[in-house]
Formats: structure tokens, C-alpha cells, sequence
């Protein structure tokens, strides 16, 4: 039956935002010193005669989401840029009304025609990879859920059981899912509190001997400052994946570096995750890494909770790189592979055990792969691509509404921390961070909570 709750999106508009740096992240051989934001706003209509005006926001991430030997960074940027517009163009095309996961799932299907006028548009050979299309949709998904909580005064997470949701998951996932909704892998009201991830960049200084230069403005400057002055339990480490003698080195300069600063603090427990970034050449290569890492220092090792996608993304091509071995030592997280339903079932052959959620893969891929996952007994964590403000308060709303999410990664306040002040005199137990942690349970309004 037709629900009232139904929506279509009636006005659509897309602005972009630059977003400096004030220091440089290294990861996976690259080196990003800005960024661009995409910025979609919506208003719908529902079938019962209620509007609301929604709104979505993201880091393009053209460096990791289209790392590219043929195309340059600009041109990756500008053609991803112009999908982001043509998507928005394109959804008040679709005059049906919709939950919001309908109304993502049929617009998916036109991202490969787009990618490929696009393509054509920038005289680029090489297609649009899915993993592109994904990030640059992602803030109209966003838009889309939140103003759909907004125009029916509910949060978005709170619209996904049947009373809402118009089909069962048996039609996006498979018949695994039939009859079974999203309200049974979510919660109806976020965490109180998780812990903040911080990053550790390739580049990022460890200590004062590591400072060539101060920035000098207030903010903590070496990973001993930012553990002290944030109160910093959980780390994230990112590692070359090509240089195994400097991955050991640095997870264990890490582990001084942060174990002075804990004695400091009289802390006793802290993790860590650590991201080759899909540069290593095989899984021997992480065995050899956690072999070296557990004899050198056993307790760095056991506070490595999980190993973000060590080797290439295209699984398919790849069929070599299987991960049974290291996923019995610790939880292996696809990321970079995982673009739908079929590259997770894909991950778990090839024997990774855990996901990595983004809300920059979009909010209905997010929740989908969220529910595979816990199904399947996979481990799971959430991630972000650099997100200040609004995209920040996107991830970790996602994070907190995920029951076995554990905690919640949010490197914006270092590298772009500028675009946080406006979001953080609204939400200051979100960005102001004092025990390691981020107050979540803030993020309850309609919409997307916040």
C-alpha cells in the first residue's frame, strides 16, 4: 500500500567548498594538503502533502576514491565534481514517491551512463570507477534521508522498519534478507559516547624531534600532544604496505611515543588499527608485519584491533590475495573494494572478516552493507574520509546507530579543523574533545539527528 511517508525531491542544488590544510596527510603514497566539499540540498515533497528541506555534505576524495596512473588528481577532481552535479540534476527527474533507500537504489542505476558522459565530457579513457560514483552521490543520499526524517518528523534511523520502509531487504541484499527490515541492525537511539579514532598520518609528527616547522596555531602539534590534550585511547596508524622494515618501525615508535604519553596521563589501555591503504603485495606481507610487530613488542601487537584492506581493491582480478591466514591473528576489514552487496560476499571468500563502514560510500549502501555484515558475523568499524562539520556528524551518526560499531573514526579536527567551528558551537561534545571520546548521543533530531 502507499505510504504517506513516501517522498520525491522537487528542488535540488549542489555548491562546492574549499577546504585547506593546515597540515599535509600522507597515506598510501599520496599526499593530500586540501579538500572539496560537495554540498546538496533538497527539498521533498510527501505523498502526504508535507515538505521539508534536507541536506548532505562531502569530502570529494578524489585521491583515494579514483587513485589513478593515467588521469591526474585535477582531472579526477573536476570529473567527479560533475557527476556530483549531474546526480542532482537528475533526481527531481524521478516523480514517483519513494522511501529513501528506493529512491537511492533506482537512481543507482543510472551511475554508469553518467560515469560514462562524463568520462567523455573530460576526454578521460579510463571509466569512472564505482568507488568514484559512490562519494560523489553521497551527499544527495545524504540529503535525501534527512530531509525524509525531517518531513516526517522522525529520525531517519527510526524510518527503517517496515512501517516505513517499502520493500523488505530481500530486494536489495537476497533472499537471505527476506523479510527482515533495517530497524533489526540499527538502534533506535545512538550511543551515549564512542571512542575517537585519531589518524596517524604517514607524515605526521610523533614528537617535538619530528617538528621541522610549527604551525603554531593552539593545536596540539605531535601525536604526544594530541594524545595528552585529547585524552586519545584509540589510534590509527597509517603504513607504507611496500616498506616492511619502516611499518614496524613505525607502529613501534608509535607505541613509545604514545605509551610516555599514557604513563603521563596514568592511562592503561589503548588500541590500535592499522591501514596499508591496499599497498602491500600479498598477505605474507601482513604476516611477516604482525610477526615482526608481536616479537619486537607483544603489547603493540595485542592492542592492534583490526587491519584495514592491506592489498588491491579489485578482488576479482586479484583472486591470489586471500586473507584467511591474517584474519585468524586479527579482524581484516575490506574498505576500498567494498562498492556493493557483491563485493562483500566476494570479501568474505577471500577471506576477510570484517567490514569498514563510509558515509561517503552513501547512507543507503552504508546501511545495507552495516546489515549484511552483522548477519554474516562480521566485524565491523567506521570510518571517514577526512569529514569536517556536517559530513563528520554524518559519519558518527552512522556509527552510533550501528550496535556492534565499537567507535568512530574523526580526523577532521586535524587537518581541517576550520570548517568545524560552526558545527561546533552547536555540538560541542562532538568536536570538543577532552576523555577520547565523542558525545553521540546529541545526534537524536529529525533527520539525519543533527
Amino acid at each position: 500500500m502507499p505510504k504517506a511517508s513516501d517522498i520525491r525531491v522537487v528542488e535540488a542544488e549542489v555548491s562546492f567548498e574549499n577546504c585547506p590544510f593546515r597540515t599535509p596527510l600522507k597515506f598510501g603514497g599520496r599526499v593530500m594538503d586540501r579538500s572539496r566539499l560537495v554540498n546538496v540540498q533538497v527539498t521533498v515533497e510527501s505523498r502526504g502533502k508535507k515538505h521539508a528541506v534536507g541536506f548532505g555534505s562531502m569530502p570529494l576524495g578524489n585521491l583515494w576514491a579514483w587513485p589513478s596512473a593515467e588521469v591526474s588528481p585535477e582531472q579526477t577532481e573536476e570529473a567527479m565534481a560533475a557527476f556530483a552535479e549531474q546526480v542532482v540534476d537528475i533526481c527531481t527527474d524521478f516523480d514517483q514517491f519513494e522511501h529513501p533507500l528506493d529512491l537511492m537504489f533506482d537512481l543507482s542505476g543510472e551511475y554508469d551512463h553518467l560515469g560514462k558522459k562524463v568520462a567523455q565530457k573530460f576526454g578521460i579513457a579510463e571509466p569512472m570507477p564505482r568507488l568514484a560514483e559512490l562519494v560523489a552521490a553521497s551527499p544527495l543520499d545524504a540529503a535525501i534521508h534527512d530531509a525524509y526524517g525531517r518531513a516526517n518528523h522522525v529520525n531517519s534511523y527510526n524510518a527503517l522498519s517496515k512501517q516505513f520502509m517499502n520493500r523488505d531487504l530481500s530486494e536489495y541484499l537476497d533472499q537471505d534478507f527476506k523479510g527482515e527490515y533495517l530497524d533489526q541492525y540499527t538502534l533506535r537511539e545512538p550511543k551515549p559516547r564512542m571512542p575517537l579514532y585519531h589518524l596517524v598520518g604517514a607524515l605526521d609528527p610523533l614528537s617535538a624531534s619530528d617538528v621541522a616547522t610549527k604551525i603554531g596555531d593552539g593545536l596540539p602539534e605531535t601525536l604526544g600532544d594530541w594524545v595528552r590534550a585529547d585524552g586519545l585511547t584509540h589510534l590509527k596508524i597509517k603504513l607504507a604496505g611496500d616498506d616492511l622494515a619502516w611499518d614496524v618501525r613505525r607502529v613501534l615508535d608509535v607505541e613509545r611515543v604514545v605509551a610516555e604519553a599514557q604513563q603521563k596521563r596514568q592511562a592503561t589501555e589503548w588500541w590500535y588499527s592499522v591501514d596499508f591503504n591496499e599497498k602491500c603485495a600479498n598477505v605474507e606481507y601482513v604476516l611477516d608485519f604482525l610477526q615482526q610487530v608481536r616479537e619486537q613488542s607483544p603489547a603493540a601487537y595485542e592492542r592492534i584491533q583490526y587491519i584495514e584492506q592491506p592489498t588491491h581493491r579489485d578482488l576479482a582480478a586479484h583472486p591470489e590475495n586471500k586473507m584467511h591466514a591474517a584474519a585468524k591473528l586479527k579482524p581484516v576489514v575490506i574498505d576500498e573494494s567494498l562498492v556493493d552487496y557483491e563485493a562483500l560476499q566476494l570479501a568474505r571468500e577471500q577471506g576477510y572478516s570484517g567490514v569498514a563502514l563510509k558515509a561517503c560510500k552513501g547512507q543507503s549502501e552504508a546501511l545495507f552493507a552495516a546489515a549484511a555484515a552483522q548477519k554474516f558475523g562480521m566485524f565491523l568499524c567506521v570510518q571517514d574520509l577526512t569529514c569536517p562539520g556536517f559530513s563528520f556528524l554524518h559519519s558518527a551518526s552512522l556509527a552510533a546507530r550501528i550496535p556492534t560499531v565499537a567507535a568512530v573514526e574523526g580526523n577532521g579536527r586535524q587537518y581541517c579543523p576550520a570548517a568545524n567551528k560552526k558545527w561546533a558551537r552547536t555540538f560541542p561534545s562532538m568536536f570538543d574533545i577532552k576523555d577520547g571520546t565523542v558525545g553521540t548521543g546529541a545526534l537524536v533530531g529529525d533527520g539525519l539527528g543533527f
